[in-house]
């Protein structure tokens, strides 16, 4: 029984086993893998394609050396996006809606871009701290400012992405709350409830895929402030 609203997000247990560790490896399993024929079926096909054309839209705009990020991202891109998908059906589990997993991987990427940019490029890297033409008297200010939003960015990045996920979950939680009563009570406000829930769900699916993919976007824009 839920005893609140933000129970749902505590990490499940059977038999003393946390299931947050079968939801995070579940979508690798959930996806074709081209076999031995040379040519594949038409599910390969469109996901062949969606992959490249992802990549290239997130990839692309950095340098050769960036390019070697490719894989990473496109890897964290489908496993944010499956785990916030699945996390929108019922009796499911949203690791994604977890601070120590959201932060878990925004800070060490986060802090993988800063080390390639301190090692390749120090000059451009620390450059970015003070813009130039800063009169002399702002530039003790500004580096500190820059500093602050420079550490903020993990940070942001991992709230960011739990925050709209468990805000819409707990959106989607009261609304089918309130429906269900006014249903059982033969309420017809319960038939504009569940039209209403029905469009919340649709634009939830929508925020699931659209934050993870500004979760990797955002880690493109940093790599390519360093590389």
């Amino acid at each position: 029984m839920i005893l609140n609203l933000f129970d749902q997000f505590a990490s499940p247990t059977l038999l003393a086993i946390p299931l947050v560790v079968f939801a995070m490896l579940a979508p690798w399993d959930m996806y074709p893998a081209p076999g031995k024929q040379w040519l594949g079926n038409r599910m390969l096909a469109i996901q062949a394609w969606t992959f490249k054309t992802l990549t290239q839209q997130i990839v692309m705009p950095a340098n050769v050396m960036g390019h070697k990020w490719a894989l990473l991202l496109m890897s964290l891109l489908v496993f944010l996006i499956t785990l916030n998908m699945m996390g929108t059906l019922p009796y499911t589990f949203t690791p994604t809606t977890q601070l120590s997993l959201s932060l878990g991987l925004a800070f060490p990427l986060w802090l993988a871009t800063v080390i390639i940019g301190l090692r390749y490029h120090p000059v451009r890297s620390i450059g970015h701290l003070l813009p130039e033409s800063t009169p002399t008297l702002l530039i003790p200010v500004l580096i500190i400012i820059e500093t602050i939003s420079l550490l903020v960015r993990p940070l942001a990045l991992g709230v960011r992405l739990a925050a709209n996920l468990t805000a819409g979950h707990l959106i989607l939680q009261m609304i089918a709350s309130t429906t269900i009563g006014l249903l059982c009570l033969m309420n017809p406000a319960g038939l504009l409830g569940a039209v209403v829930l029905y469009l919340l769900a649709c634009l939830e699916l929508a925020v699931a895929a659209i934050q993870a993919y500004v979760f990797v976007l955002l880690l493109s824009l940093y790599l390519q402030e360093n590389v």
